[in-house]
């Protein structure tokens, strides 16, 4: 029996390959896009897009309103940025409502976060898309005033009066801005349409009313409006003007009754199950 040495067994050599991204992989959709999305969605819906339209004509009533019945000596610019500012004040916050509540109310969140699985930030572009609405109303605004004081006033015979600085127009912009986010707020916390419209206007409207009648009659709440009703210091901002007093008021009662809510929403909507 003979053997037979195997001297010179080869063996495969291996060169390394660049490596090469997997088939499944893909670059993540940017935020830009997402925004762009989440602004067409605004117009989308038949809720989204009345409640746009409405908010422009209510903005054009207020100030045929203003100029039909607005005494003369009290036609100035600052009456119409006020009078335009309400009806957006009420309507803009119900569209940043909406946009939030309308993916589980009807029921698209199953496709919006299986395309984008990070629901935070399809959470931030829904945000910067609410706050570009919010910019281009409030820009769209001040000159519907300014072409409403001229022409209030060439009606009566009067110089227009332009009582308005930069800085009071920030503080309008100001007020919408947090407004809006207390609808958003509202959104992210109940995510259902029905309740969280229903909450908003408990928000809005009953419980200022409410806090006002206490304070009336109570002098110790009187003191302490301020510093735990929203309402208050948000409505005046309205009127521009602030002392440093005043922003500590707004800073506190905005942690209060729209950060912390606006966290535990975000905490809950991060880990619950979309259905």
């Amino acid at each position: 029996m003979s053997t037979t040495a195997l001297s010179d067994v080869t063996t495969p050599t291996t060169t390394p390959t660049a490596t090469s991204p997997t088939a499944g992989a893909h670059a993540r959709i940017p935020v830009r896009r997402l925004v762009t999305v989440e602004l067409r969605k605004c117009f989308d819906t038949r809720s989204g897009f009345w409640l746009l339209v409405g908010t422009g004509l209510a903005a054009v009533a207020a100030t045929v309103l203003v100029i039909a019945f607005a005494p003369a000596d009290q036609l100035s610019y600052g009456t119409f940025t006020l009078a335009i500012g309400k009806p957006m004040s009420v309507l803009l916050p119900l569209i940043a409502l909406l946009s939030v509540t309308a993916e589980w109310t009807q029921r698209s969140g199953l496709t919006t976060f299986s395309l984008v699985p990070h629901r935070g930030r399809v959470i931030l572009a829904k945000g910067i898309a609410m706050l570009t609405v919010g910019v281009v109303a409030m820009v769209l605004a001040f000159p519907l005033g300014a072409l409403g004081n001229i022409a209030g006033t060439t009606i009566h015979g009067l110089e227009p009066v332009w009582d308005q600085t930069v800085t009071d127009l920030a503080y309008y912009a100001l007020a919408n801005t947090l407004l809006m986010a207390v609808g958003f707020m509202l959104g992210v916390l109940i995510r259902a349409s029905a309740g969280a419209i229903v909450t908003y206007f408990i928000y809005a409207f009953v419980a200022p009313t409410l806090l006002t009648f206490l304070a009336m009659g109570q002098e110790w709440f009187r003191n302490a409006q301020p510093w735990v009703d929203p309402n208050y210091s948000q409505d005046a901002l309205f009127h521009g003007g602030f002392s440093a007093e005043q922003w500590a008021q707004l800073g506190v009662t905005s942690a209060a009754w729209l950060v912390a809510p606006l966290t535990i929403g975000l905490v809950t909507l991060l880990r619950s199950e979309v259905k």
